[in-house]
């Protein structure tokens, strides 16, 4: 509530009292972060469409069916989205408020993430080892940028889910804590939609090209 002091005519100040809205705690912590969140949707938007464009020009080099490994690819995407279920576990015991089962799940979460990003370096290296590195041809680069910011984005998440285990350690499932890790779910989740979206749109139709 604030007291506003407005001047009278016979100039003496006049009180009146006004009263605010309330805002929930945190309102503008989840709002910044959806706001974040499609601005990382227009991103990808991007990458996407400069993949299709250019997934087209091999440059008389290997093409998508050279390179790709689909058996490899499908057990990296069982480990993301392994990875995005035991998060949903996290937050369903974060929900009841016990501590540990929380922080084994988040801990499992991230040792799924880290299968992910172990698998994709080395898929990356092996197409380097044979030449097909992303200045090959406009493919490989466009390629690699998409597949690398994603497998960027995941790396970032690990970092921020090894904070919040810290965090959760230190101070337990205050309400701050639960609101960062229901942003970093948000987040973990949006990137295992976009995996969705790589998965389909550059590794399954390359393979039909």
């Amino acid at each position: 509530m604030t007291i506003a002091v407005v001047p009278s005519q016979n100039s003496e100040p006049v009180f009146h009292l006004i009263d605010e809205h309330e805002h929930p705690e945190g309102a503008s912590t989840m709002l910044g972060f959806w706001l974040y969140l499609m601005s990382d949707c227009l991103i990808f938007a991007i990458l996407f469409a400069t993949y299709g464009v250019l997934s087209g020009n091999y440059a008389a080099g290997p093409a998508p069916k050279d390179l790709f490994d689909l058996k490899l690819v499908a057990l990296n995407t069982t480990m993301l989205l392994l990875s995005s279920i035991t998060y949903g576990f996290a937050m369903l015991t974060m929900e009841k408020s016990r501590v540990g089962a929380t922080q084994a799940w988040l801990a499992i979460t991230g040792l799924f993430g880290l299968a992910f990003i172990c698998i994709e370096l080395t898929e990356f290296a092996h197409m380097i080892h044979e030449g097909a590195g992303p200045q090959r041809s406009a493919f490989l680069s466009s390629f690699f940028t998409l597949v690398g910011t994603h497998g960027l984005h995941v790396t970032c998440g690990l970092i921020w889910l090894v904070t919040l285990m810290t965090q959760v350690a230190r101070f337990g499932l205050i309400e701050a804590n639960r609101r960062r890790l229901m942003c970093l779910s948000m987040f973990w989740h949006f990137l295992d939609v976009v995996w969705i979206g790589v998965f389909t749109f550059v590794y399954l139709l390359g393979m039909l090209r």
